[in-house]
């Protein structure tokens, strides 16, 4: 199993982001969860443009499954704009299951509830 986190870059000059989801590929599957709570938090800290563009691309990554191979997250991490930036794919050497993939939702993202 293999994880990226999703952040929306707040002040890029200093590189200050919040993560805001997490993409879980587990062999073919890919899973995106994200943080309507921090997309909402966001509204007071980016333009409303900018808060358009953060949280319709990141629910798009999840509605849409755009994101649907490892390539694509490769492609995210070389080729993200300043507003969104996805973490390099990380390995983790954990069971794939329900509880892990939320425990690492919780412990990269939100402790709140599930996404």
């Amino acid at each position: 199993m293999k994880y990226s986190i999703i952040y929306a870059v707040i002040r890029p000059e200093i590189a200050e982001r919040l993560s805001v989801g997490l993409i879980i590929v587990d062999g073919d599957n890919v899973d995106v969860r994200y943080s309507r709570q921090k997309l909402n938090a966001l509204q007071s800290i980016l333009s409303e443009k900018e808060y358009k563009f953060v949280s319709r691309v990141v629910a798009s990554m999840k509605k849409r499954q755009t994101v649907k191979t490892a390539e694509a997250i490769d492609y995210l991490t070389r080729y993200s704009n300043n507003l969104l930036a996805v973490s390099p794919l990380q390995p983790i050497d954990i069971a794939s299951t329900k509880q892990n993939k939320d425990k690492l939702y919780r412990n990269y993202v939100y402790a709140g509830v599930n996404a």
